[in-house]
Formats: C-alpha cells, structure tokens, sequence
C-alpha cells in the first residue's frame, strides 16, 4: 500500500462524472487500499477517486472516530444510493481537497446505498447521522460535486480563492 497524493480544488478533474467500475482488478483493490491509507493518514473520514486523480466510480470510507471502537473501512466500488429520508440533518464538512475550509451542509439525515464490495459482492446498507453524510459526500465527489457546491456563490468563490493562494504558495516551496 502506498499514500497517494490529494488534488486541491480548483482542480478540474475534481469537477467531472466519474466513470463506473467493469470489473474489479487487482489494480482497482490495490487502488482502493492506497486511498484507505491516504484517507486515515490525512486524517479524513472518507475518500474518492477523483482526490487522487483517478476517474471510477470507488469511494472509501470509516467514520469511527474513537479510539476504543474499532475501525470500519468500508470499500464501495459504484455506489449508488437508493433511497433517501425525508428528514435532514446539518453537519459541518470538511474536504481533504479543500483543506482547512468548512461549512454546515443539510443533507437526508438517512441514506441506504447499494455498492459493490472489494470481493464482487453486492452489499446493501442503510446509513444515518455521520455515515450517512459521508457517503452523500464522497458519493457527490464521483458526480463531480463539492460541499461547498452547496453554499452561497460568494462563500464558494472566497473558499476558491483560498484554495488558488494555498496552491500558489505550494508551488513555491
């Protein structure tokens, strides 16, 4: 396994639809460990192909977030979710391409999504409160949609801009 770099929007493969998963590959497994590491090392909740530049429809999640539960990454390869709650919830996002921005976000409080696991298997799960956001999130980013997508077009402009100098000031280290 190995970290892989992030894309920092503005970015625009961040902003196309990515493609569905054929087939598994030991290549789309190896691909999907290398975005777990990446994820947990960032530190982040959840992780889509497009942050690391690769465009299929695979997104990697675990939002355990105490040290005394056990982890629980979840692999999705061609997520989709099949239904949503009429009820919303509002959670402050964050996005690893767009670091140290955040903003409330309403979303359906519950989710269930159908995926394909890393073995070939289809699963299906019902998700709500954090879980749920997540994999509305990370199911957005292979859409080509960012959180901040949601918000006024002055915050997202002031967001974008941000993230234009901290590109800047990257480059020049």
């Amino acid at each position: 396994m190995s970290k892989r770099p992030i894309l920092i929007h503005p970015d625009p493969r961040l902003k196309k639809v990515s493609a569905p998963v054929p087939d598994l590959s030991d290549d789309l497994r190896r691909l999907a460990d290398d975005m777990l590491e990446t994820m947990y090392d960032a530190p982040g909740i959840g992780l889509a192909a497009p942050q690391v530049g690769v465009n299929a429809r695979l997104i990697v999640l675990d939002c355990v977030k105490t040290d005394h539960d056990a982890p629980r990454p979840l692999i999705m390869f061609n997520p989709e979710i099949v239904a949503s709650s009429d009820e919303r919830n509002t959670y402050e996002e964050g996005c690893l391409s767009i670091p140290e921005q955040y903003a409330d976000v309403t979303r359906p409080a519950e989710v269930t999504v159908r995926w394909i696991d890393r073995n070939g298997n289809e699963s299906q799960e019902d998700f709500a409160g954090l879980w749920a956001t997540c994999v509305q999130h990370e199911v957005d980013h292979l859409d080509g949609k960012l959180f901040i997508d949601y918000l006024t077009p002055l915050r997202r402009q002031l967001i974008t801009r941000r993230m234009q100098k901290l590109k800047r000031d990257r480059a020049r280290v």
